[in-house]
């Protein structure tokens, strides 16, 4: 009854300070918000269950070397499946594309070639339909598809889809499946198809594969690592030409394909809400000690009929849990609102599939636990204070005692918390814009102007011959350039800043023995067309590129970029060096036989696959080595976007039934790679800019109340002589030092802040004196107009005035 009463109680003045209680609900709002936001995605991508039966049985399979993980061959998966002992089931999937027909023109849809029973394998529901037998799996009945709940809404959501057929690149495929509408429909593809192993794709070395398995119940990931690195062993001592020593490397599927660097962005996102949160606290707090002071009487009186010091504070600690509890009910939609803008400008792909973005049970109990310890922070050293009140003092007219002196130290440090807190945030906010800048500083070794992009994979059919392949991109290359407004234009299995489309192994002519395995070191291995240099803007700074003799016939040329000069040929002439690098045979996952690519240019560096490393990279003529998937670029005279009609109107007047995709500007690939830096840069100064707003209003407050107590002291002070400009020297002094020793303080937890950001960072120490100083200054400045009212208040006190209330 008494927890009633007191909450009764708690309420009634609440309702009587309705300004004080809108301003500690919003303010502590703005920290549960935020805090709410960031845990709803940390708990959905790092620490939810994956939405699969029994989730933890699900595993990821990869081919290890030197401690890395590598695309698996169909050669080493069918041995896998053959000797592991291990896995209720093991799969192999790939990503693929299909050019899908349309009413008006064919579209290119992202789908998945995996083993039959994959899906199944994971647990995924179905709207209608099945999944691919076991039976579809082989060549001539493999005609199969499954559809996602999203592509069969797009198609007019059949209900009788399930049997009827589709046009795929040029072949019909029946509809056996689809999927129930949820997680599926934000995967990537929209259609799986089963994959099928041609003889000639049965081989060790080319890793084109991913291997998904479902651990046996009560198998532990240790043993399913030993069980299959036993098997990859036995592989290897099969096959030592193709698989000396690679292992084999299990982990769990959850969070498998997220990177450490998001991994960390996403923890110290949760951090810098925690810093707000705790920053937020603090100015309650203050709110309620200056509130306090105004209420000595009140506890005056009630302790003098018979309160106990346990009641004062339960009473005081009841009205912060209210506050916090309205404070929280606002955070909670303030959440939610963050939440679904972090959905609208997330960077496509930051986060994986499985994670459902949405305020679910565990999150609002930690929002609840949140709310509970913030009101505890808050409320708990006003309420002591308030318990320590001394009646009869208090109740003497213009009694001061020493409690309000230990009242206003408390603020003080409280302030000085704050201002350290802040500047551990802005530190990080700085890191970020200066890794910012230096990511925008760096030489990609294009030129993004003027250049359009698109993906344009070739029907896919086993039976072309290399030479129908390249005579077909050159067709659409030669439509592409002549068409009005272009300047020139080429084919490249890769595009720059994307990265290689392959890794290749290789050695140099004369320096080591392609048969040993340990002898060969890898590479970035591109095919290109000729005016792929001009096209790009990527200057050529040895010898030449390649022309139109450079066909099939002809010697096997190659170009390299400086980074592969560097690293491999340490000092030598590079023009003139031969490379061994096994024939890539179009059409099937498979290596041929060893080729010796002759060195006749040095290009350039040209970033891609993440900006804060460079990789060795050789470029062969694409009529020496074609490829069925290729990325087409054209520079243009003028705004390349605009050119989208004239370039798909080229290229279907030599296929009319080839899709285009992901048509961009090379500027609009360049801020793609940036988009997640960029995301990180703006949250992260958003919280800083919070927390600053926070102290300086917490450090206002201060000097607020700090000058209305010593109004008596201050009038006194100008009644015997002390100008005006003195007492607001004096008041601002007294902010400024708060504040410095506050800054003090958070140059230390900038320092940590930044060794543990430096993995995100290029280019940028842990200890960056120029940003940290920088966001110092910008918070000093904060101070010194947050001061600066409070002295000008100070000194327009009339000491007649003042000492006549007094």
């Amino acid at each position: 009854m008494s927890l009633l009463r007191n909450l009764r109680f708690s309420l009634r003045v609440l309702r009587k300070s309705p300004s004080f209680t809108l301003a500690v609900a919003l303010t502590l709002a703005l920290g549960i918000g935020a805090t709410t936001a960031i845990f709803t995605v940390v708990y959905a991508t790092l620490i939810a269950p994956m939405p699969y039966p029994n989730p933890d049985q699900l595993v990821m399979v990869w081919l290890k070397i030197d401690g890395h993980r590598n695309g698996v061959s169909a050669g080493d998966y069918m041995d896998w499946v053959q000797q592991g002992h291990v896995f209720q089931g093991l799969k192999a999937f790939t990503g693929t594309s299909f050019n899908m027909a349309g009413k008006e023109q064919p579209e290119m849809m992202q789908g998945q070639y995996a083993t039959p029973g994959w899906l199944a394998m994971q647990g995924v529901g179905f709207q209608m339909g099945r999944d691919i037998l076991p039976e579809e799996g082989v060549d001539g009945r493999d005609h199969v598809v499954v559809l996602t709940n999203k592509l069969w809404q797009r198609l007019g959501a059949d209900p009788n889809i399930v049997g009827r057929q589709i046009t795929l690149d040029q072949k019909q495929y029946t509809v056996v499946g689809v999927l129930k509408r949820g997680m599926a429909d934000r995967l990537t593809w929209q259609i799986c198809a089963p994959l099928v192993f041609h003889p000639a794709q049965l081989n060790h070395d080319f890793h084109w594969l991913n291997v998904m398995g479902r651990l046996k119940p009560g198998v532990t990931l240790q043993q399913a690592n030993a069980d299959m690195q036993a098997v990859a062993t036995h592989v290897a001592a099969a096959n030592p030409k193709s698989n000396k020593g690679y292992g084999a490397g299990v982990e769990q599927l959850q969070n498998d394909f997220v990177d450490n660097n998001t991994k960390l962005a996403l923890w110290l996102m949760l951090g810098a809400t925690g810093f707000v949160l705790l920053i937020a606290c603090a100015n309650i707090a203050n709110l309620l000690l200056a509130r306090g002071t105004m209420r000595q009487r009140e506890v005056a009186i009630r302790s003098a009929v018979g309160a106990t010091k346990r009641d004062v504070f339960v009473q005081f600690v009841t009205e912060s849990l209210a506050l916090a509890f309205v404070g929280g009910v606002l955070g909670i939609a303030v959440g939610y609102a963050i939440l679904r803008g972090f959905i609208y400008f997330f960077p496509p792909d930051t986060l994986p599939s499985e994670a459902e973005l949405r305020l679910s049970l565990p999150v609002l109990l930690v929002s609840i636990a949140a709310t509970t310890l913030a009101g505890l922070l808050a409320g708990c050293a006003p309420a002591w204070y308030a318990s320590r009140v001394d009646p009869a003092d208090a109740l003497k007219e213009g009694g001061r005692s020493g409690s309000s002196r230990v009242r206003h130290r408390l603020r003080q440090a409280l302030v000085v918390g704050e201002f350290a807190l802040a500047l551990s945030l802005l530190a990080g906010a700085g890191l970020l814009m200066h890794n910012f800048w230096n990511l925008n500083q760096v030489d990609l070794g294009v030129r993004v102007d003027h250049v359009l992009t698109l993906e344009l994979p070739m029907n896919k059919d086993l039976n072309w011959p290399a030479e129908k392949i390249t005579s077909y991109y050159q067709q659409i290359v030669r439509s592409v350039g002549a068409a009005p407004g272009v300047e020139s234009a080429t084919a490249v299995t890769g595009l720059p800043l994307q990265g290689t489309y392959f890794g290749m192994s290789f050695t140099i002519v004369g320096q080591g023995d392609y048969n040993d395995v340990s002898q060969r070191r890898n590479t970035g291995f591109q095919m290109i067309m000729q005016d792929y240099f001009r096209t790009f803007g990527i200057h050529l700074v040895r010898g030449r590129a390649f022309t139109d003799a450079d066909d099939a016939q002809s010697p096997h040329v190659a170009v390299v970029n400086e980074q592969f000069v560097r690293q491999f040929l340490q000092g030598k002439e590079p023009i003139g060096q031969r490379v061994n690098v096994e024939q890539l045979i179009p059409g099937v996952q498979q290596l041929g036989p060893v080729q010796a690519w002759e060195i006749v240019g040095v290009f350039h560096d040209v970033r891609g696959g993440g900006w804060d490393h460079q990789r060795p990279e050789v470029d062969v003529p694409f009529a020496q080595s074609p490829w069925t998937d290729v990325s087409i670029g054209v520079r243009t005279v003028g705004d390349p976007a605009a050119m989208t009609k004239t370039i798909a109107a080229a290229v279907h007047a030599v296929d009319p039934t080839v899709a285009l995709s992901d048509v961009q500007t090379l500027e609009q690939v360049r801020d793609a790679d940036l988009a997640g830096d960029r995301f990180g840069l703006v949250l992260f100064g958003f919280f800083a800019a919070v927390a600053l707003a926070l102290a300086a209003i917490g450090i206002y407050g201060v000097m607020a109340y700090s000058v209305g107590q010593r109004s008596h002291e201050i009038g006194l002070r100008m009644a015997l002589g002390a100008t005006r400009n003195r007492v607001v020297g004096m008041v601002m002094r007294e902010g400024l030092t708060l504040a410095a020793i506050g800054l003090a303080l958070g140059f230390v937890g900038a320092y940590f802040v930044g060794r543990v950001m430096q993995g995100m960072l290029f280019g940028v120490a842990a200890m960056d004196v120029g940003a940290f100083c920088a966001v110092g200054l910008l918070l000093l400045i904060a101070a010194l107009v947050a001061c600066y009212f409070p002295a000008r208040k100070a000194a327009s006190i009339e000491p007649v005035q003042a000492l006549r209330t007094e």
